[in-house]
């Protein structure tokens, strides 16, 4: 199932434009402060400036030192401080105190705070009440979007939902168009439609662009929409890395028990790793196969020296010698990486956890369910694996039982500490942690049955009752799109027949699905029930005389996306059109 580029695939737009301008507005910033000057940079922003402007083009341009920020007192000798950072008070506040610091000891330095992705009026208040607004030159870094990969787009903000999102999103959105143009064509679901109007009021108001657009349509898709994807284990190789080692900014640091020695190695993981990119989307059961094979390939390509006259060695040194030994370097380390991996997801816990998500997801033996769910929590084996469980059994059983939530809670706060009550709030009001008020009729039906059947079976059809109380949307819409596959049938994973491979061939991503449907029908004709059942509206655009240039697809998550749904996306979509049906998708994720 690895990703194979198809031959016909349109070629992709040059995102590296993308990284070139914001390095570019970054310099000229720079640049602004003349002469040699230390860098201070927010903690968060290390991972992507280095994906933009290394410490050598930094030095280029006169920065002498570089320095995170740290929120206590600095060190720096340098005449001219710079500060790159989030837009947050509490780090404004601490170069105020630097600023004044330098005041009474009676320090004469030039000052100057960049903000990135923009400045807020709440910032510059906070130097006008410190009394060092006069003191200090700020400026901004529109610094919306990220290349990771050839294909890959992220905003790399940790601040998400908190920060102006909206705002951000209607700029990113506007500078993509303005370098690469679209048609545009999506289902909109409160934040989306809203980004999506005010893009389209931005666009009418600019210039108007002639030239043939390069993306063929744009989803733009809300995370509320799918929330049950998150929530449920990543078990494709590249998702696995994210879960135990953490990808950040596309990159991931192994430590001494991958690379087998005592020091750590970070590692970019895109296209250019080619044996990262033949396995990302796989299935985890997949990939030892695969890298034994390699190795064995790998083998044979050094063997080849064998036998060879002075000038087919020298041939071989020069082209071939240098490859097979970076290949051989980043085999070793994803060797060592699923080792680590199968260590940890193999054990009972983890296959526990699965098969728990997995009966979640069917409807079955939901007492069963919370059951192992009040074990995880006792146990205390996760927290997080724990709140996602709870969440997942919530919104697939669309609320959960009054009795059953209140005991869930009451352990989970017993075990994990009496703090998360605030962690509960919060989910109940986004929707993710609900307690179901169960009706009258019910509890008269319940009492009824009671008298004739056994507790055991009372349990049972109290399970069944409950899911009628209240409208699932997850069960209507798993039914009608068939997003969970049919049990007690046999799953290959190494030639799966759906997009279900990503969780064990027991859920298809609903994001992916509505994506697929409206590709196969070119429209939304058919799936308006759907669209009701998840509260939007699609939304269409027409394109007219499309061509083969024309057929990118962006696909735009608001909210942060998974590896499992990357990985519908570029290859189970790319294997299951045809040639002429076939368009490549462009996926943006925007990081939360």
């Amino acid at each position: 199932m690895a990703h194979t580029e198809r031959r016909d695939a349109p070629g992709l737009p040059d995102f590296s434009l993308l990284k070139r301008l914001a390095r570019d507005q970054l310099i000229f910033l720079l640049e602004q402060l003349p002469g040699k000057k230390d860098l201070f940079i927010d903690a968060d922003l290390m991972s992507p400036l280095d994906r933009i402007a290394n410490v050598t083009i930094l030095k280029q341009h006169e920065v002498d030192k570089l320095y995170k920020v740290e929120l206590k007192p600095i060190v720096s000798s340098s005449d001219q401080l710079c500060f790159l950072i989030r837009p947050r008070i509490q780090t404004v506040k601490w170069i105020s105190d630097l600023v004044n610091s330098d005041k009474v000891a009676g320090r004469f330095r030039r000052y100057k705070i960049i903000f990135t992705p923009q400045k807020f009026y709440a910032c510059e208040t906070v130097l006008e009440e410190q009394g060092v607004y006069g003191d200090v030159t700020t400026d901004e870094w529109n610094f919306y979007i990220l290349p990771l990969d050839d294909d890959i787009l992220s905003l790399e903000l940790p601040e998400f939902f908190r920060d102006n999102f909206l705002v951000m999103l209607i700029w990113m959105l506007h500078k993509i168009f303005s370098m690469y143009s679209c048609y545009q064509e999506g289902m909109s679901h409160e934040s989306s439609e809203m980004v999506y109007e005010s893009w389209r009021e931005l666009m009418e108001e600019g210039e108007q662009r002639t030239r043939q657009p390069e993306f063929a349509k744009v989803f733009l898709i809300d995370r509320d929409v799918d929330f049950v994807t998150p929530l449920c284990s990543q078990v494709v190789y590249e998702g696995l890395v994210d879960d135990i080692f953490r990808i950040k900014c596309g990159s991931v640091e192994f430590g001494p028990n991958v690379t087998s020695s005592d020091k750590s190695i970070k590692v970019m993981l895109n296209s250019q790793d080619k044996v990262f990119d033949e396995i990302r989307n796989e299935h985890f059961s997949n990939v030892f196969g695969f890298l034994s094979q390699k190795a064995k390939n790998l083998q044979t390509a050094y063997d080849k020296r064998r036998g060879m006259d002075i000038q087919q060695m020298k041939a071989f040194v020069a082209d071939e010698l240098k490859g097979l030994k970076q290949e051989h370097r980043l085999l070793s380390l994803h060797i060592g990486a699923s080792e680590s991996m199968m260590k940890k997801k193999t054990k009972q816990d983890f296959q526990e956890l699965l098969k728990t998500e997995h009966s979640l997801l069917e409807g079955f033996e939901i007492c069963e369910c919370i059951t192992h769910i009040e074990e995880h929590i006792n146990r205390q084996v996760s927290m997080i694996d724990s709140l996602r469980l709870l969440c997942l059994l919530s919104i697939t059983e669309n609320g959960i039982l009054s009795k059953d939530y209140k005991s869930l809670k009451a352990q989970y706060l017993q075990s994990y500490g009496i703090e998360h009550l605030l962690t509960f709030a919060n989910l109940r009001q986004l929707g993710l942690l609900e307690e179901q008020q169960a009706g009258e009729t019910l509890t008269v039906m319940e009492s009824k049955v009671g008298k004739l059947v056994t507790d055991k079976t009372v349990g049972k059809l109290t399970d069944a009752f409950s899911s009628l109380a209240k409208k699932s949307n997850f069960r209507a819409l798993s039914k009608r799109l068939a997003l969970v596959p049919k049990s007690g049938e046999e799953y290959d994973l190494r030639v799966p027949r759906d997009m279900a491979y990503v969780f064990s061939g027991a859920y298809i991503p609903l994001s992916c699905k509505l994506i697929e449907q409206v590709m196969e029908r070119d429209g939304w004709t058919g799936l308006e029930e759907v669209a009701r059942m998840l509260n939007g509206q699609e939304f269409a655009v027409t394109a007219r005389n499309k061509t083969d240039a024309q057929r990118i697809v962006l696909v735009m998550f608001l909210g942060g996306c998974t590896y499992s749904e990357i990985s519908n996306v570029f290859c189970v979509f790319i294997n299951t059109y045809s040639v002429k049906q076939m368009e490549y998708m462009v996926n943006i994720k925007l990081s939360i």
